[in-house]
């Protein structure tokens, strides 16, 4: 009898640890997501920083473009919005595709300007334009990298949230699935052509 119950209390020790450490083990991986949200917060705020920037250089000598600047300024002011959403809850999934949405319309208006500012060549040979559009192009791919590494912190979590025992866990504590942060451009997915003269 004595056997039997050091049996069940062995068990009852394994049990109790494995469901600590499962417990655990979820909560460092939200804390990995969330950290790498906070990466992709501080490059896209230093992003929405340099975009006023950039209109100001504009408007300079784009006075008959002003919807488009306006354009562009109601983008960053929407996405700054939607960064604050989802800062809060980075686990929110409708915030993530606020942001993403948001993302998107920034690229479009940002990508308007640019094509308009062909127009102008006092404008492109601007010292200030020039360093402001490096900063933003070296912004860009933090902030991929940054979204990169968040996409794989949410997909380790929520692999470790779905396999089992963890899952029994995840439902009973809380930890709902995260989503991962796709932002489509979709003049990048345009195939490029060429023409031969």
């Amino acid at each position: 009898m004595l056997w039997l119950v050091l049996v069940l209390l062995l068990m009852l020790v394994v049990l109790t640890v494995t469901a600590i450490a499962v417990y655990n083990g979820l909560v460092t991986a939200r804390n990995r997501y969330h950290n790498a949200f906070a990466q992709i917060d501080v490059q896209l705020t230093r992003r929405y920083d340099l975009i006023p920037n950039l209109v100001k250089v504009a408007e300079r000598y784009m006075t008959h473009e002003r919807e488009t600047l306006e354009a562009v300024i109601a983008a960053r002011h929407q996405a700054v919005g939607s960064l604050r959403q989802l800062a809060a809850d980075p686990g929110n999934a409708q915030a993530v595709q606020r942001l993403a949405q948001s993302e998107q319309g920034v690229a479009g208006a940002l990508g308007r300007l640019f094509a308009l500012s062909e127009s102008y060549p006092d404008l492109k040979a601007n010292q200030t334009m020039m360093q402001l559009s490096e900063e933003l192009v070296s912004t860009e791919n933090r902030v991929a990298y940054a979204r990169q590494a968040f996409n794989d912190a949410v997909l380790a979590y929520n692999n470790q949230r779905e396999v089992f025992p963890n899952n029994l866990i995840a439902g009973r504590f809380g930890f709902g699935p995260a989503e991962s942060l796709s932002i489509e451009m979709p003049q990048k997915r345009e195939a490029v052509s060429i023409a031969f003269s």
